[in-house]
């Protein structure tokens, strides 16, 4: 049986669901929000070690074979009756089950949750990057209102955030895109210092390429973001459907590179950014160790979904 951590809002978890129904395969789509209302029973001592029973189905840890961590949420408290007190400790107990289920499972992952903890870190990520041989573009990562000043006033730069795009409060929210950083004055100083920010070259785009590393396959996607100002900078900018995608081949030493870094970084799913230059560079962004990926299967047909249930299976024999 495989096990599918995930959310039930998460779309590109159905497109694994339905590849292992094509294939007639079972297994548990856990929807980690709604973990309260399942019942567990774990017997170190036993020889049935952990059971799970989720709307009825029960099923035992030793069954899985192999699992897909797809971005699961914190458990809900199991009654909006309770006080706020007891609610808060209940969440408490079942993200503890919850962190206990990772570590049953390390090795039997697609990504180990823990491996994409370590993984998120941008900066290692872009010195692991560099360490390769990727081309990377200057970058600051700092809340210095004088260094940040001085950075951004030697050259074209953009700036992005070092970890969270989206600010919400109140069911409300904001992305913050990448954008373009054209000097900063002394009235930016105190908003600089509220956060560190990742400051970085602009690079003259011809285009954006998102590449999907599942195992040893790679699926390389160029994203025509030069084609509307709106997406110039950012190509997730004014949602654009329109915006041409197409399926393409990089070059070997690059695809290397992109092998080398999802392994040195102990994953075997990677989504990453690249952009391909007017002089056909190719310069590495960041790498998303648990990306989305349906969209853009769904643009141009490539068999993502299919490659992670082959590593799955994989993984499972």
């Amino acid at each position: 049986m495989f096990l599918l951590a995930t959310n039930k809002r998460d779309i590109t978890t159905d497109f694994i669901v339905l590849e292992l129904e094509r294939r007639g395969l079972p297994f548990l789509r856990l929807n980690t929000e709604e973990l309260a209302g399942a019942r567990i029973r774990l017997r170190p001592q036993g020889l049935r070690f952990w059971e799970f029973e989720v709307d009825g189905t029960v099923f035992n840890l030793d069954a899985v074979q192999a699992g897909y961590y797809r971005r699961p949420q914190s458990p809900l408290p199991p009654s909006a009756t309770l006080s706020p007190l007891v609610q808060s400790y209940c969440v408490d107990e079942w993200s503890a089950v919850l962190r206990s289920l990772w570590n049953a499972l390390e090795g039997k992952w697609l990504n180990s949750p823990f491996a994409i903890l370590r993984a998120e870190d941008k900066p290692r990520q872009l010195r692991e990057a560099l360490a390769l041989g990727f081309d990377v573009p200057d970058t600051l990562i700092s809340n210095d209102f004088e260094c940040a000043s001085a950075f951004v006033d030697e050259a074209p730069s953009i700036g992005k955030p070092l970890r969270r795009a989206l600010v919400a409060q109140g069911g409300h929210g904001e992305v913050l895109f990448t954008s373009r950083i054209s000097g900063l004055q002394h009235g930016d100083a105190e908003a600089v210092a509220i956060a560190p920010v990742i400051y970085q070259r602009e690079v003259v785009k011809a285009c954006d390429v998102r590449v999907t590393v599942v195992g040893d396959r790679i699926f390389a996607t160029a994203i025509h973001s030069q084609s509307t100002d709106e997406t110039s900078v950012d190509w997730r900018k004014g949602a654009r459907t329109d915006l041409a995608h197409e399926a393409i081949e990089l070059p070997a030493s690059v695809q290397r590179l992109c092998l080398s870094l999802t392994r040195r970084l102990d994953l075997s799913f990677g989504a990453i950014d690249l952009v391909l230059d007017t002089a056909g560079r190719y310069w590495f962004l960041e790498i998303n160790p648990n990306g989305q990926w349906a969209w853009i299967e769904r643009r141009t047909g490539m068999p993502i979904a299919s490659a992670i249930v082959d590593c799955l299976v994989e993984k499972g024999l």
